[in-house]
């Protein structure tokens, strides 16, 4: 089984976003350092992450004189099934006129499908934009993961159950809810099968109907050519061909041939008798009064009728009238099905409230012991006067959900004498950071999403928080893929592969360079961020920051 930390972006792809003209960035494993001067694209780098991540993107973002945006991710993923070579493709373009295109490996997919795909694979963190830490939903899942050695068995259990009772409840809802509801169902569908019953329908009777209806409606033509018929053949044809048998019975002794040719007339003459007594009938047939003609329009407007309520088809009809007997039938017969499945929901419910209260026992302990790490990295990272808490509410009202009966919410005191309040409540974007940082660091372990980006976190935050800050990421980065925009040389110089964005401006245009560092460059880089200027001095410190 691989782990999290072998999955990787490796090749990021950036086209017409805003200074950004066309760059490629080759990522490695490990604390990828982002740095350059300000206004020279890093933040652009992150956005892009966030639209192949499939964030929302501003027409605004498209570069000048262009009229689309390229962003493009090469992801090692070894064991994913849709992966070539361990490789998979992400793309996004996104033109001015609002037109869209995600693929995945080359196929076609919705913005939907690519941020559920990407979820799992890139976590992105601003100042204030932590996508998941600071989402109080997904912290039961946090403390969960933490505890799951001795939580899982417990809590699949409580799934089984959970999914049962689901169920159970569905159908509960669905059965016509109360009994008032409950009647004016059962007389709507009394009726209807009433309508179809008493309409005494029969396959094909439409067809034979139609046919009938036609025959009255050209009852008069049909009659006159009728008459013309029998006049032709009863009085001409017929005559003739008996006069012409006559003649060729005087000679068909003679030959053969004329014997032969008498038979066939006598034959075709005794046929087209057969023909005109036929016809005679016919012509009875079209005698048709009105109150026939009215009956055939009313069979044929009461079936249009129901066809247009139950079916397409009378086929369809008496299917129809199946299902309704069938679903009266249940009705009736409800009370006693509704029990049974009442009594299963009460029987669930008391196992599940068994359950949620072991699952509630561990989580709390499980709290204890997670907020004390917490608290020990806080502590690390210069935020000695904050304290960490994990508080869970148990709900007793058996409002059960996919967790249980447990609601799970980080919480946190800054300082001395404050309140402790909600993660998402923390002002100080600098401790919001650091907070965000221990509980990575606690978590990077269990922690499953493999790419971490860390968008200037470290705003605020100087001397030795600073250094603090950069010894978590650092070990952060031992689990994950880190690629981190930065402004403090304390974490530049802890990067194992470091990247210099700069802009430069030719032909009167302005456009974004990514550089990757060898180590002496990257030691005049972290000089230029600790002092503004490349000095003796200034190396020296870098050097010294980056034996450190």
């Amino acid at each position: 089984m691989y782990h999290v930390k072998e999955i990787m972006i490796s090749n990021l792809h950036i086209k017409n976003i805003g200074i950004i003209d066309d760059i490629n960035i080759n990522f490695n494993t490990g604390f990828n350092v982002l740095s350059g001067e300000t206004g020279a694209g890093k933040t652009l780098i992150v956005d892009s992450l966030i639209v192949i991540a499939g964030g929302r993107f501003s027409k605004e973002m498209i570069r000048k004189g262009q009229d689309y945006s390229f962003v493009e991710l090469c992801l090692y993923l070894p064991e994913n099934e849709n992966a070539i070579d361990g490789n998979i493709i992400v793309s996004r373009e996104i033109y001015s006129n609002g037109r869209n295109l995600c693929k995945i490996n080359g196929r076609l997919v919705t913005v939907s499908e690519l941020k559920d795909f990407m979820k799992d694979i890139i976590d992105i963190h601003g100042q204030l934009d932590n996508q998941t830490i600071l989402d109080e939903s997904s912290h039961i899942d946090y403390l969960d993961n933490f505890s799951k050695k001795e939580l899982a068995k417990i809590k699949n259990e409580y799934k089984e159950q959970y999914n049962k009772y689901c169920e159970i409840k569905s159908e509960l809802k669905e059965n016509y809810g109360d009994d008032k509801e409950k009647q004016r169902k059962l007389d709507l569908l009394k009726y209807q099968l009433s309508e179809i019953e008493e309409a005494n329908l029969k396959i094909g009777e439409d067809e034979e109907l139609e046919i009938a209806r036609g025959k009255i409606l050209n009852s008069e033509k049909i009659s006159e050519n009728l008459k013309e018929i029998d006049i032709e053949i009863g009085e001409n044809a017929i005559d003739a061909i008996s006069k012409a048998v006559r003649a060729l019975e005087k000679i068909e002794a003679l030959d053969e041939k004329y014997e032969e040719k008498s038979n066939n007339l006598k034959s075709i003459y005794y046929d087209l008798q057969e023909l005109a007594r036929d016809i005679n009938a016919f012509k009875e047939d079209t005698e048709f009064d009105e109150e026939e003609r009215q009956n055939v329009e009313k069979r044929l407007d009461l079936i249009f009728s129901l066809k247009r309520k139950y079916g397409n088809d009378i086929e369809e009809i008496l299917a129809y009238k199946e299902e309704i007997s069938e679903e009266i039938n249940k009705i009736e017969n409800l009370e006693e099905y509704i029990n049974t499945l009442k009594k299963q929901k009460e029987s669930l419910e008391e196992s599940m409230q068994k359950i949620c209260i072991k699952l509630n026992a561990i989580r709390n302990k499980s709290a204890i012991i997670l907020s004390k790490e917490i608290n020990k990295q806080l502590s690390d990272l210069e935020m000695k006067n904050a304290s960490f808490e994990i508080k869970i509410e148990h709900n007793n009202e058996k409002e059960f959900n996919e967790n249980g009966l447990d609601k799970v919410a980080f919480c946190i005191r800054t300082n001395i004498g404050e309140e402790t309040k909600p993660l998402i409540k923390i002002a100080s974007g600098g401790e919001m950071s650091r907070i965000m940082l221990a509980i990575k660091n606690v978590l990077a372990d269990i922690d499953k999403v493999p790419v971490l980006v860390f968008d200037e976190i470290d705003t605020g935050i100087s001397g030795k928080a600073a250094s603090s800050v950069a010894e978590k990421m650092k070990k952060i980065a031992g689990k994950h893929q880190v690629l981190c925009v930065t402004h403090l040389a304390p974490i530049a110089a802890k990067g194992d592969y470091n990247y210099f964005i700069e802009k430069q401006v030719k032909a009167n245009e302005t456009k974004t360079q990514v550089k990757q560092l060898n180590e002496n460059e990257t030691i005049e880089e972290i000089a230029r961020i600790a002092s503004g200027t490349i000095t003796e001095v200034a190396l020296q410190h870098a050097r010294e920051l980056r034996k450190m």
